[in-house]
Formats: structure tokens, sequence, C-alpha cells
């Protein structure tokens, strides 16, 4: 087993970090041991630090000085982040297998003037499962409440939303393979499975912590991509819930060994003790 980790940007692997070592503890972590822990996936220092810093920028980090040491924790951004993560990991699943048939769609036609709103838009309904239809209309397949969706787009105003069922002579299966590159996404999850099923060499498994940080990295990157296409749309030998067993399985396997790592990796102060920031 190999792991391709340009294939898991930093970012994606400080997220998975944080949300498996800081989300709901409490906690600050020094930036020392963040270091340490990305170095132990092949991340360099000074690429580590980059991340880092368009990460407090971009609202996902808080830093702050207790004498000579800087301590990052989370924003109330990045705890909305890191949730969602475990939202779609351990709660929802990759099948999709009690559909009642009700499709949620949204239209839009956003000025010249306010492209980069629209660009923005698209991204967000990527991000929530939603495939283009054709022109501006976008199609998921489940009720959605897309007002958090919305949030902070200029554009929301352009916006119209409605919830419907397709009738004939709308072929749902063409429909569905339209909308989303269905083979692109099975073949991301066979991707998964092929470098991750075979037994990997002593070496690679010397490190617990590393090899959870990259397997629970990349899972979630693809079940982000993942609009969780309704079974009975998807060909039979869909490969998701295989790949879901074995990410379960090698998680559970890693999680002693990994945990016993990062306890002793990381140096953590109580939030509440922020000192001076």
């Amino acid at each position: 087993m190999t792991s391709d980790i340009s294939e898991v940007r930093p970012q994606g692997l400080l997220l998975t970090f944080f949300g498996g070592h800081l989300l709901g503890r409490g906690v600050w972590v020094s930036t020392g041991s963040v270091l340490e822990v990305l170095a132990r996936v092949g991340i360099a220092e000074h690429a580590a630090r980059s991340t880092l810093s368009r990460m407090a920028e971009h609202g996902l980090l808080r830093r702050h000085r207790r004498g000579r040491k800087v301590y990052l924790g989370l924003t109330p951004r990045s705890r909305e982040i890191l949730d969602d993560g475990e939202v779609r990991i351990w709660r929802i699943g990759v099948a999709n297998d009690h559909w009642d048939g009700t499709w949620t769609l949204l239209g839009f036609t956003v000025p010249e003037s306010q492209r980069r709103q629209r660009h923005l838009l698209r991204s967000r309904l990527l991000w929530a499962g939603f495939g283009g239809l054709q022109g501006g209309l976008w199609i998921a397949p489940s009720p959605m409440d897309v007002n958090g969706l919305l949030d902070g787009i200029e554009a929301a105003e352009h916006v119209k939303v409605f919830q419907a069922r397709a009738v004939a002579p709308t072929d749902v299966d063409e429909l569905v393979d339209s909308a989303w590159d269905v083979e692109g996404l099975a073949k991301t999850y066979h991707r998964f499975i092929d470098r991750w099923a075979p037994d990997p060499p002593e070496a690679e498994t010397s490190d617990a912590l590393a090899r959870q940080l990259l397997l629970t990295a990349e899972w979630l990157q693809i079940l982000r991509r993942d609009p969780r296409l309704p079974v009975r749309h998807l060909p039979a030998d869909w490969p998701a819930e295989r790949a879901q067993r074995l990410f379960r399985r090698l998680h559970a396997e890693l999680e002693p060994a990994a945990r016993a790592i990062a306890f002793e990796t990381l140096e953590t102060i109580p939030e509440e003790d922020e000192g001076e920031h």
C-alpha cells in the first residue's frame, strides 16, 4: 500500500488532525506539536507553517501566545466544518437506500457583474452534493435546507428553490448520469480500495498516527465529492459501501496506537487559559 500525499492537501490533513484530536476537548495545541504531526505525514515545515497562516487568515484557526510558545485553537467556522466531517463519516454513511424520490431543484441566473458570486454559489452547490442539470438548474437527490448554503452570498436573491418528483418521460438513470460524473466517482472509490486494501509493508505501519491521518483525510475528501445518489439509480456493483467497510475497519485497527502517539506528541493547554493574544 502506498499513499499519494499529493492527493490530500496539507489543509485537509490539518483539519483531519484537529477533528480527531482537538474537537470537543476544549484545548489549544502548541504549534510545535502540530508541525511534528505534519512532519510524520511528509509535510515540510515551511509548507506546514504557510498552511497554518492561511487557515488563520481565513478564520479557521485562532492563535495566542503563552510565554515563548504559540498555541492554536479552533474557531466557530472550523468547528462547523469539523462537525460536518464527523457527520459525513460516522452518521450519514455512503448508502442512500431509503430515498423517497424527492429532488431539490435550485435555479439561478446571476448577472455577469456578479461573476465572483456566481462562482462562489457554484462551489457551495458542489460542496453540498448538487449536480448541474442544465444552464442554471441544479439538483440534489434529497430534500435540502439551502438557507445555510446561501448564507453570505449576495447573489442569493437570484436563487429559486423547489422540491419535486421526476415523472415520465424523464428517465432518472439518464438524469443522474448527466448531472454527475458517476463513472468518475466509482473510479475514486476503487482507487481508495486499491490503495488501502493490500497488506502494507511493515515500514508503512510503523506510524499509526500518520497512517490514520492519511486514511481519514483521503476518505473525507471522497465523501465530500459524493452526492449520495440513490442506490436504485447506481450500478449494481457500486463500490462505495465496500470502501466504507474498509475505511472503518482500518480506522478502528489504527485507533489505539494512533491515540497513544498523539497523547505523547501533543502539548496542549486548556482553552480558557488563553494567555496573551
